[in-house]
């Protein structure tokens, strides 16, 4: 049996077609808002504390119309800052992000992971992400003295699956 030309690029196409699958099948990003009010003197991320799956996309997205953010993984590769997320996960630093713009990671490595923003950390810009799968043991966060602010809890976010501020 011979394929025709046409038989041949009609396979193809379907097979091609099935190799795309995956990238419209992909979940969408979980949204972390960058707010802050009117006059720019109250800032944080919203949600504050989140769970998720591994392999979850994240997107920051600056909604504050007076301000630049950043969102930063404590890490000593960030401004010396301490370890606060899971051994051999890659730190990210999106920069400053200008109103609007947005910022993307997958994070794959379960753990708790803090992050803050370069320019509003004293302000208490600080979030808390855990990768976990929602029945899962809760897992353990750092603890580090130091730091002028507390985190949502490990529970509540893997009780609540978001903490907003309240």
């Amino acid at each position: 049996m011979s394929l025709s030309r046409r038989s041949f690029l009609g396979t193809g196409g379907l097979v091609l077609a099935g190799l795309a699958l995956p990238a419209f099948a992909a979940a969408e990003p979980v949204d972390i808002r960058m707010r802050g009010d009117a006059t720019g003197a109250d800032v944080w991320f919203d949600p504050w504390g989140l769970r998720v799956a591994p392999g979850a996309t994240l997107r920051w997205r600056n909604d504050d119309p007076g301000n630049s953010h950043s969102t930063t993984a404590y890490h000593p590769d960030n401004r010396k800052h301490p370890l606060r997320m899971p051994e051999g996960a890659r730190p990210w630093n999106s920069d400053y992000l200008l109103p609007g713009e947005t910022f993307e990671i997958m994070l794959t490595v379960p753990g708790v992971y803090d992050y803050f923003c370069i320019p509003h950390e004293m302000a208490g810009m600080i979030g808390r992400i855990i990768v976990a799968e929602p029945d899962s043991a809760p897992p353990v966060a750092v603890r580090d003295a130091s730091l002028m602010f507390s985190f949502p809890s490990v529970a509540d976010i893997m009780r609540l699956g978001a903490v907003h501020r309240s």
